[in-house]
């Protein structure tokens, strides 16, 4: 959804007071929310919201892409635009963790999770490293699954050599709309198990009610440390919105949509 910019009152070259939003998929949900907040609460501003992939994101940004605030799913990326130059510093604002998105009747638990994952049979679909941080922290959870003793060296390889990249990359299909593109991937059999953030695999389970949610161990979880940071020079809207994101009413759309505290 794009809160897009418009015309004020029809006059011809008066445009209405607004900002450019890049976010990470995972924060459609809390995003919208936020910026239908903001908009109400500063009549006449109006937000343009732009999903995707974080580290895509950051491509296109640093290709010059309009943005005046990036919100991504890790630290590194908007840190990437601040070490540029052109953009203010990276703040934490939320928090998330990994858990399995798993096909009816497959019957895992988190006991069985990772021996479940090993299982040549199984098909175990992540998202796409580098591109997308959720990729790069499902790959971390293979590395902590060989590192925790709970499999034999040699096992984060496997995992690795095994996982489909089904998302966030560059030349991966567009999601669908209207449609959790990971319950869509298990609903479909192109996964049997699915690694993803918590937050997106409650939004699955909602739209494909036979899907499992299978929380990770603790002891080979990651966690998932969401950035932002504001363009210098950007409106001082962009960077009130930024701030009530980091301490402020954004927080609440977050929380309701399932993210933990920065």
């Amino acid at each position: 959804m794009v809160l897009a910019s418009a015309m004020v009152g029809g006059v011809a070259g008066a445009q209405v007071p607004g900002f450019t939003v890049h976010a990470a998929g995972s924060l459609r949900e809390p995003i919208t929310q936020a910026a239908r907040d903001f908009e109400q609460a500063h009549p006449g501003t109006r937000i343009a919201l732009h999903f995707g992939a974080s580290g895509l994101l950051r491509e296109r940004i640093a290709g010059g892409e309009p943005a005046d605030v990036f919100a991504s799913a890790n630290m590194a990326h908007p840190q990437a635009l601040s070490d540029g130059g052109a953009w203010g510093p990276t703040r934490a604002f939320a928090r998330n963790a990994l858990c399995a998105l798993a096909r009816p009747g497959l019957g895992v638990t988190r006991d069985s999770l990772v021996r479940t994952m090993l299982d040549p049979d199984i098909r175990l679909g992540t998202s796409t490293p580098k591109a997308d941080p959720s990729g790069d922290y499902a790959f971390e959870l293979f590395e902590r699954v060989e590192r925790s003793g709970a499999a034999p060296a040699g096992t984060a390889r496997r995992l690795a050599d095994k996982a489909l990249q089904l998302t966030g990359g560059p030349n991966s299909p567009p999601p669908p709309a209207g449609r959790n593109v990971y319950g869509m991937l298990v609903a479909t059999g192109q996964a049997d198990v699915f690694l993803t953030y918590c937050t997106n695999a409650v939004v699955a389970v909602a739209q494909e009610p036979g899907l499992q949610v299978v929380d990770v161990p603790p002891a080979i979880n990651v966690t998932a440390e969401y950035g932002l940071a504001v363009r210098k020079g950007a409106p001082a809207a962009a960077q009130a919105f930024a701030d009530g994101l980091v301490q402020g009413a954004g927080q609440q759309a977050l929380r309701k949509a399932g993210f933990l505290a920065p």
